[in-house]
């Protein structure tokens, strides 16, 4: 594999699981405790919006608990030293990339640390719990839910996602399941596009048949190996 020029990065569950949060589909994650329909659709939010609320809330304070691990400090390496494009496209919800210190990311499934008006439409930091209806600091209505992209809805910034997949030389997917659409069809897009691509992940993934390359082990370890191995190239 050559020296590329340009890189997307997409990143999921198995990124952030190092640091001790909790994934979805794992066994014991969060959906052992909790049905995607009762917390993660719009639907879920219509008929038991305590429950969704409370849901959200506890993964807001758990996540402001953890810290970033080898594998988002080496993003953020990256991130810093790369002078090509860069984009790090990420389905996880949580702030640890930036935290690590990466600037040019992209949460496709919005951020538990952002609360979204459906009044205004606006969208604010927020870190403190939802479930007392505080008023949005835009509008000072009470109709705050989470900056989370739920099952049924369209994940965020799509176009940008597809150009800078039209412009990357190396697309490289880190601990994600290929289970979560549309994310998990961007490896068939990105060789769609002569792509060169490239899979880092625990175990082998439901589309690790459409990767260049597989790479198994635990993100900590493998992310900062590739990222020397590319700085280095």
């Amino acid at each position: 594999m050559g020296k590329p020029a340009n890189i997307v990065v997409l990143t999921g569950a198995g990124v952030s699981a190092e640091s001790g949060i909790d994934t979805f589909r794992d066994g014991g994650g969060l959906w052992e405790q909790h049905r995607v329909e009762d917390v993660a659709t719009p639907e879920a939010f219509e008929r038991d919006p305590n429950l969704v609320l409370r849901f959200y809330d506890m993964r807001r304070a758990a996540i402001q608990t953890k810290l970033p691990n080898p594998a988002h400090d080496a993003l953020a390496r990256l991130d810093r030293e790369w002078r090509g494009k860069l984009l790090i496209v990420t389905q996880n919800v949580d702030d640890l990339h930036e935290r690590a210190g990466a600037a040019r990311v992209l949460h496709m499934h919005g951020e538990h640390l952002n609360a979204w008006c459906t009044y205004c439409d606006g969208r604010s930091r927020w870190t403190g719990p939802l479930i007392d209806r505080p008023a949005c600091p835009r509008c000072g209505s009470r109709a705050l839910r989470p900056d989370v992209v739920w099952f049924g809805e369209m994940p965020y910034r799509m176009d940008e996602i597809h150009a800078a997949l039209g412009e990357a030389d190396l697309f490289v997917s880190i601990g994600t399941s290929g289970a979560v659409y549309p994310a998990a069809g961007y490896v068939r897009l990105a060789r769609e596009m002569g792509v060169q691509t490239l899979e880092l992940n625990l175990e082998r993934s439901q589309g690790s048949a459409w990767f260049h390359e597989t790479r198994l082990g635990p993100a900590s370890e493998l992310v900062p190996a590739w990222v020397d191995e590319v700085l280095g190239a």
